[in-house]
């Protein structure tokens, strides 16, 4: 590409009429949907996460407390001929599997999102640390540019 095409682009992408994206961030104010780079915080995991776990174990006993009492009922119907009782028993069964579809979906979430806070660390410290020289000090850009060369 020529500079004059270079320039031409740019000018179009500053004007609004075209909708090409360039290949960098969009200045203050100005349109592009957003900073550009995602950024998620370690407490704000940690907060999502127990906030998984604290609806697991909630559903685990708010979500439960009425099933043996649905199974009971459906036996008792069920047991004096009524067709009733073996409809009850299926809407227990299908609360029962949904149920335990949704808790297990609660406990994936929280141990993913304690598995990448977990991994996120480890990988900070191994940046960290493969960034000290011999010496066990800070690897600064000069530092690093002299054992390139």
């Amino acid at each position: 590409m020529a500079w004059d095409e270079w320039e031409r682009a740019k000018a179009a992408g500053d004007s609004g009429s075209a909708q090409t994206r360039l290949n960098q961030l969009p200045a203050e104010g100005g349109g592009g949907g957003g900073k550009g780079d995602l950024t998620v915080h370690d407490d704000e995991l940690g907060k999502l996460g127990d906030l998984a776990r604290s609806l697991r174990e909630q559903l685990s006993t708010d979500g439960d407390h009425a099933r043996v009492a649905t199974f009971e009922a459906s036996n008792d119907l069920f047991n004096s001929g009524l067709d009733m009782g073996a409809g009850l028993l299926e809407v227990h069964d299908a609360w029962s599997t949904k149920l335990a579809t949704l808790k297990e979906a609660c406990g994936h979430i929280s141990n993913h999102l304690d598995y990448s806070r977990s991994t996120h660390a480890k990988q900070e410290k191994k940046i960290v640390l493969g960034m000290q020289g011999a010496d066990g000090k800070t690897m600064s850009i000069s530092r690093i540019y002299d054992q390139i060369k």
